[in-house]
């Protein structure tokens, strides 16, 4: 409530205003105040008189003391001065009064909600039952759902995060889940790809998970979003081009069999994410590089290319023209024939990438 809104009768004393947090009582209104404890029944022009200010001002000052509580009208005339202590003992009696209503409102509505603690226990085990696919619509849904997953999560978290980076918003959303997650010992494991390194805010975001003890690798391709709790739980886009459409929770034994096989796969096929991607000139290609050449060999098109990889045409018709270069090549066919004879074309033991 602020001083506006006081009583209806300030005349007769009733008090209803409390000082906001940029106001105060000013020097003339306390000067005012003094010169009311001492001399009750001056008319307001003596009053101005004794303290050097004209009738409006004392006039504004009586006003403000009275919808303060520190003043009050006499019957017989004259103002009354109140203490301080008795004004405001008057004054925020009913504002401590509701705040104590407010109090036993808050604690009365918290037990009524923690006694809803067993059927949410109950109901979510049973939607965690074996055997089930649940379909969950909508971004604020999906977000509680994994929200909900990230608190209950015990031992382990893997994705796969598609795509040429992580926009702000995505990054600013998962940190603080993530280091969470990381400072309760859970094991992290994060996939990229190849093109997420030339991403800054990715990159950044990436040095905060190595730091708090998360893994990162990049690949080439990545076959969908993904989240997969303590391996008991995975979490996929109902559309892959609109993640905002919905998710699939998928808990069936079979099917998360398969996807946890699935990232393992990706996952040994990675490289450290901090891995730079263009080995020097005389050495064999890696990272983005390999993946490019390895495409080009079997025919596959730049535009081919940087959709399987996920970066740019532009970025792609660049390091073929680096490989071109380096194998001394004018066209693919001739690139192909020299890599092909370097051995650049063989398939890598992941052991010995």
């Amino acid at each position: 409530m602020s001083t506006t809104q006081a009583g209806d009768a300030v005349g007769d004393g009733e008090a209803g205003a409390v000082l906001g947090d940029d106001e105060e009582i000013d020097a003339a209104t306390v000067r005012v105040y003094q010169l009311r404890v001492t001399h009750p029944t001056d008319l307001v022009s003596q009053l101005a008189a004794r303290a050097g200010l004209d009738r409006e001002q004392v006039s504004q000052a009586e006003k403000k003391l009275s919808q303060l509580g520190l003043l009050q009208r006499s019957p017989s005339g004259g103002w009354v001065a109140i203490s301080p202590e008795s004004a405001a003992e008057a004054l925020l009696a009913p504002l401590e009064r509701d705040i104590l209503q407010q109090r036993i409102a808050m604690a009365a509505t918290r037990e009524q909600l923690h006694a809803l603690s067993g059927d949410y226990l109950e109901a979510r085990s049973m939607r965690s039952a074996k055997s089930s696919i649940e379909v969950v619509e909508g971004i604020e849904n999906v977000r509680a759902v994994i929200d909900d997953l990230g608190r209950t999560c015990t031992t382990s978290l893997d994705s796969m995060q598609p795509g040429g980076g992580v926009t702000d918003a995505a990054v600013r959303a998962a940190a603080p889940l993530d280091m969470e997650l990381l400072s309760r010992g859970i094991t992290m494991r994060s996939l990229f790809q190849h093109s997420a390194r030339r991403h800054r805010n990715t990159v950044q975001y990436v040095e905060r998970l190595t730091t708090a003890g998360g893994s990162v690798r990049s690949t080439g391709t990545l076959p969908s979003r993904m989240l997969i709790y303590d391996r008991d739980c995975v979490v996929l886009p109902l559309d892959p081009l609109d993640t905002a459409a919905g998710a699939a929770i998928v808990r069936d034994p079979s099917v998360l069999s398969f996807l946890c096989q699935v990232f393992e796969q990706c996952w040994e096929d990675g490289r450290d994410f901090v891995e730079p991607d263009v080995a020097a000139p005389d050495t064999e290609p890696v990272g983005v590089e390999r993946e490019v050449l390895l495409l080009m060999a079997t025919g596959r098109t730049n535009d081919d290319i940087a959709l399987r990889l996920g970066v740019s045409q532009r970025s792609v018709s660049r390091t073929v023209a680096q490989l071109m270069a380096r194998l001394g090549a004018t066209n693919r066919f001739q690139a192909g024939v020299r890599a092909a004879e370097l051995g650049w074309l063989t398939v890598q033991d992941p052991a010995e990438a």
